[in-house]
């Protein structure tokens, strides 16, 4: 009798690490996250002290997003169709160029508003030609069944970066300024071409050579025949426009809320790492248990919560705990967008897929920023994060009409075409 079956059990989400080739990976993407981590911390925080208003500052969340969301699909079909190693390799040396040239700028105070954030676009545009590259080769590091583990893991590495980056960087700021934090940053690119320079990936199956602009006609052709990438979709974006409101006002909340400066910000975003780790180091135990749709759900209403009760600004260590509880449920939900996305996308085509859920995912952080930036500028950074938290409470009801795809479903359509 044809029955869908869980994961077997032996799968952990540390599993994924006993593969060394996986290994060597995903600790490259742990440095340059950590990089970008620290990176964000400083030109946020140059931004607050050049007394930008709350919209100018939560644009750099908007410039670090975007080209994720304008440059994913092509980047995707560029990690299917040429040797991904070479593509994260160039896309980490001009992240370095870009860095280098932002610490510069900063430390001879020559970094307009603008030109940081044109900067942080430029740097997010190496991110949008890495990310796709690196999903694209998880599947051919670790088996299926380990699929869910390496994709938690991935966001781990990311919120690892975030517990430790944030708190390290608001440190770097205080003591060397922005111009310190964009060096450490520069330093993190060197590090991660170091790891790639020595990676030697087994050969990629042979595909046959179709132009670029087909093989992005060919996953747009996927995404339209494949109902449940479509409401992964749908889900990823309506979460993180909603939700981005914590991230992108962070620095106006350590000053406007707990009327503090680089470290409290700092503080702030290793809590809601802290909870992110938490989230992702428990995604494979969770997934094993719950659907998709439940985890959705359950997370949407977790980080709402979270958000409406740090809007009441209850103080310093209360805030903290209640955005380790936020960060929990965000990454949940992330990890399950990714892991979905993997398992019901046939792997010839997982990259440009992977890109357009990425693409999906980065645009609602990109388009909510710009949102909850001009809601702040105009009710107040408090007002903002808890209307914010009250949406994240209802928007995953849409779930009622599109309920996430169950992973147990695509593992049975697999073994059918195995």
């Amino acid at each position: 009798m044809d029955i869908a079956k869980p994961e077997p059990r032996s799968a952990t989400t540390l599993s994924p690490l006993t593969h060394g080739q996986y290994r060597l990976i995903w600790t490259s993407s742990l440095v340059a996250n950590f990089g970008n981590a620290v990176q964000s911390v400083g030109a946020a925080w140059l931004l607050t002290e050049l007394r930008q208003s709350p919209s100018i500052i939560a644009l750099v969340q908007t410039a670090a997003s975007l080209p994720l969301m304008l440059l994913a699909l092509p980047a995707g079909a560029i990690a299917d169709l040429r040797d991904r190693r070479a593509i994260m390799l160039v896309a980490q040396l001009a992240m370095f160029a870009t860095s280098v040239l932002l610490a510069i700028l900063a430390y001879r105070h020559q970094a307009s508003p603008w030109i940081v954030l044109a900067l942080t676009f430029v740097l997010g545009s190496g991110i949008a030609f890495f990310n796709p590259a690196l999903s694209a080769s998880t599947g051919t590091l670790v088996p299926r069944e380990e699929l869910a583990g390496a994709a938690a893991l991935n966001i781990l590495a990311f919120n690892v970066a975030r517990t430790l980056g944030p708190a390290i960087g608001g440190v770097i700021v205080v003591t060397g300024g922005s111009s310190a934090a964009f060096m450490l940053n520069a330093a993190s690119y060197l590090a991660v071409i170091g790891v790639l320079a020595v990676w030697r990936p087994a050969p990629a199956p042979a595909t046959a050579r179709v132009p670029i602009h087909r093989a992005i006609v060919d996953g747009l052709s996927f995404i339209g025949r494949s109902s449940q990438v479509r409401t992964i979709l749908i889900r990823a974006f309506t979460f993180t426009a909603t939700g981005s409101a914590a991230w992108a006002l962070m620095p106006l909340a350590s000053r406007d809320l707990l009327h503090g400066g680089s470290v409290e910000f700092g503080l702030l975003l290793a809590a809601l790492g802290i909870g992110a780790v938490i989230g992702a180091g428990s995604a494979t135990y969770i997934r094993q248990r719950f659907s998709s749709e439940v985890i959705t759900r359950a997370a949407g209403a977790i980080y709402g919560c979270s958000c409406l009760a740090t809007a009441a600004r209850p103080g310093l260590v209360p805030t903290l705990l209640l955005l380790v509880v936020a960060g929990a449920g965000w990454v949940q939900a992330l990890s399950g967008f990714s892991v979905a996305t993997q398992l019901w996308t046939p792997r010839p085509l997982v990259g440009r897929a992977m890109a357009i859920v990425s693409s999906v995912t980065f645009g609602g952080i990109a388009v909510g920023s710009w949102l909850w930036g001009y809601v702040a500028s105009v009710w107040g950074v408090g007002e903002a994060i808890a209307a914010s938290g009250g949406l994240m409470i209802i928007i995953p009801l849409i779930g009622i009409w599109l309920p996430m795809p169950r992973h147990q479903d695509a593992d049975r359509i697999a073994m059918r075409q195995e």
